[in-house]
């Protein structure tokens, strides 16, 4: 998870005989339960690499490319990169990460609306040519300080013109402008990027970005453009029932407007679609506090004949670490409580969960339902890959949380079997049967 530590070589626990990852995170709690009851993450590689197959099976002729921002875990760099994925990197750490993996500098795009002129002449001298581009003002930049970049236009969408408040990306008219001005400055411009918000998947929203990217094809090859690479973005939630939907909608749109014989490259940024699923997170409950909520939600401190007890616990990670995509808008789902802490027919009651800093915006969920927990219970979130997206590390100084690596050995099998190796194509990973 981004944040978290990884040291230089990764070591991976092979799970055999039917251990599971609920066996993993019971004796790392056992093991903190006598230790200093640290929180942890335990990371399941396999699941990684099913996402990966499920987009291989769904949509075969997608490229995807892994938005970095969205983990940047080396583990989870290194082995995307086996699998022949690509990556779309936002600043110079992320390049410097992927180039470290020895990513191929055509297999990394360099998204980012206003980007730093440091930033374009390092990827020039990295060889990183895709860059995206979307107003006059990068376009200078870029024609300033590396010549040799072949563009992506990120084209705005009706579906974010209807939902944001400042629109990223250009219009269909100011695309023929930049072009125009690329021609100018002998910059050259080879495809389209669009995204689509996670919010928004009616058919209707593709058919128009996909029709608008089908003109500004044209207009290119009419200004003597070889445009090659279509870029349908991101927004894929990690289910498969989404991205069947989305194949469903998007395959016959791009066989009428980009046919398989076109020789356009299709690409997409499914990030949270590969690793919210890899990464589980355990939190030790640090401290409790009685409350009341009244009939109309509100908590306060004393109680009246109508209202309902609950509770306010206060954990040992918070959104100043391992949750700090909370400051962003990201959702974090309820966890669920360790069954060691657990009794059966527990009564449930309205609880809120927040970091330890005791700051008001350090709270991580706002309401949810938990039996009533004591001082020391462990409480589990899962579906965490993607939770700390925005921050490159906690903003506190407290220590991160160790990340434990786990693989099956079916998911390890198949790995090989999809040319996967320690020998060569992962090298910095150390397998070890679990318990050693």
């Amino acid at each position: 998870m981004k944040g978290f530590f990884d040291a230089p070589n990764y070591i991976i626990e092979l799970l055999e005989g039917g251990t599971t990852l609920e066996d993993v995170i019971d004796n790392h709690i056992y093991e903190q339960n006598v230790a200093e009851k640290n929180a942890f993450v335990v990371a399941d590689l396999g699941a990684l690499m099913r996402q990966h197959v499920l987009w291989k099976t769904t949509m075969p002729l997608i490229r995807p490319f892994y938005p970095v921002s969205c983990n940047s875990s080396p583990v989870v760099i290194e082995l995307l990169s086996a699998l022949g994925v690509g990556f779309v990197c936002a600043n110079k750490a992320e390049t410097t990460l992927v180039l470290n993996h020895d990513v191929p500098p055509e297999n990394i795009i360099l998204s980012g609306v206003c980007k730093q002129l440091s930033l374009i002449k390092h990827a020039a001298k990295n060889g990183i040519n895709y860059l995206m581009c979307e107003n006059e003002a990068e376009l200078r930049k870029i024609a300033r300080a590396h010549p040799e970049s072949k563009l992506l236009l990120q084209v705005s969408t009706e579906a974010q013109v209807e939902e944001a408040s400042v629109t990223i990306g250009c219009s269909l008219k100011g695309c023929r402008h930049l072009m125009e001005m690329a021609r100018e400055l002998n910059v050259d411009v080879v495809g389209v990027m669009f995204q689509v918000p996670a919010s928004n998947r009616e058919p209707q929203v593709y058919t128009h970005a996909l029709s608008d990217a089908r003109c500004i094809f044209d207009m290119g090859k009419e200004l003597g453009f070889n445009m090659k690479i279509l870029n349908i973005g991101g927004g894929f939630n990690g289910s498969e029932f989404q991205l069947k939907q989305i194949h469903s909608t998007v395959a016959p749109l791009l066989e009428a407007y980009f046919p398989s014989g076109s020789g356009v490259s299709v690409i997409a940024e499914p990030g949270n679609f590969f690793v919210f699923s890899s990464f589980t997170l355990a939190v030790n409950v640090i401290g409790k506090k009685s409350v009341y909520r009244d009939l109309h939600g509100e908590i306060h401190n004393e109680l009246s004949s109508s209202d309902e007890p609950a509770f306010v616990y206060y954990m040992n990670d918070g959104v100043y670490g391992s949750f700090v995509g909370k400051l962003f808008g990201n959702n974090i789902t309820a966890p669920s409580v360790h069954k060691m802490s657990l009794t059966l027919d527990e009564p449930v009651f309205s609880s809120s969960l927040w970091g330890p800093s005791c700051d008001t915006l350090d709270q991580v969920v706002e309401r949810c339902l938990l039996p009533e927990l004591s001082v020391g219970d462990w409480l589990i979130f899962r579906n965490m890959g993607a939770s700390g997206q925005e921050g490159s590390a906690p903003l506190s100084d407290t220590d991160q949380p160790p990340v434990y690596y786990t693989i099956s050995t079916d998911d390890w099998f198949e790995m090989q079997e999809a040319g996967i190796s320690l020998d060569d194509t992962v090298k910095n990973f150390s397998l070890v049967q679990y318990g050693l």
